[in-house]
């Protein structure tokens, strides 16, 4: 199933189909969220090799996300970017459902 409600900026699908692309067998980035980090929700990456069956697929140019739907539920409407700057480079999510979120960018509460 294939779902518009997350989307990916430019620089993180480029920052995807690289890394997937170096790794064999795998195919695109899982992205879930689970309870706990230090705002009560925390985003967890992972490389898989196949959709499951309540997976949404996101997709741009050569990148492939996917998302479980219950994490979906807490994402909805977001946008995962890369940022590489003087601080790092990582995946960020643009939550609007996030009423605060931490300094490390993968926590969150709603």
């Amino acid at each position: 199933m294939t779902d518009t409600s997350v989307t990916l900026s430019d620089a993180a699908a480029k920052r995807i189909a690289a890394i997937v692309g170096a790794e064999a067998g795998k195919s695109a980035l899982r992205v879930s969220v689970e309870g706990g980090g230090c705002s009560g929700f925390s985003y967890k990456f992972d490389l898989a090799d196949s959709a499951g069956d309540d997976d949404i697929i996101v997709e741009k140019n050569d990148a492939k996300v996917l998302i479980d739907s219950l994490s979906l539920a807490y994402m909805a409407g977001s946008e995962i970017d890369f940022v590489d700057n003087l601080l790092g480079q990582s995946f960020q999510i643009k939550n609007p459902n996030a009423v605060a979120s931490c300094g490390c960018g993968t926590s969150f509460s709603i």
